[in-house]
């Protein structure tokens, strides 16, 4: 439960900058010097639930009763679910099927070549690490 806590305020935290950040650079550089209050409001929430989400749902991984194959299945569906519903409700996501095709196509490569990349990742961390368990005297 600290783990969740303590992830869930980080993701807060961090979607609250990001927020901050894309506001500020519209300002800065699309050079608009009046912003829409509800807008801003929708989306920055967006943002800060975007950044809980994705910030506590890997905790998926660390349940050890559970398959790579179920801890990738739950945390994609998890995820993508709630982001899916989100983005289209707030706008991120315009109708229409083509868009929501292009979604789910970009979606899906992003998240597969992520996943890769944290496989070749860790699966090279623990061949190093069984490598110096073989050199412990």
């Amino acid at each position: 439960m600290k783990t969740f806590l303590v992830r869930s305020l980080i993701g807060i935290f961090f979607g609250a900058f990001i927020a901050v950040l894309a506001t500020n650079s519209l300002v800065y550089f699309a050079d608009e010097k009046v912003l829409d209050g509800g807008l801003f409001l929708r989306n920055s929430l967006g943002s800060i639930f975007c950044g809980w989400l994705f910030s506590v749902t890997p905790l998926y991984f660390e349940i050890r009763s559970l398959s790579l194959f179920q801890q990738t299945g739950l945390h994609f569906v998890t995820a993508m679910a709630a982001y899916f519903i989100l983005a289209y409700q707030i706008g991120w996501i315009p109708a229409g099927t083509a868009s929501i095709l292009l979604f789910l196509i970009i979606t899906l490569a992003i998240y597969a070549v992520i996943w890769i990349c944290f496989y070749l990742y860790f699966k090279n961390q623990s061949r190093k690490l069984n490598e110096e368990l073989l050199h412990i005297e």
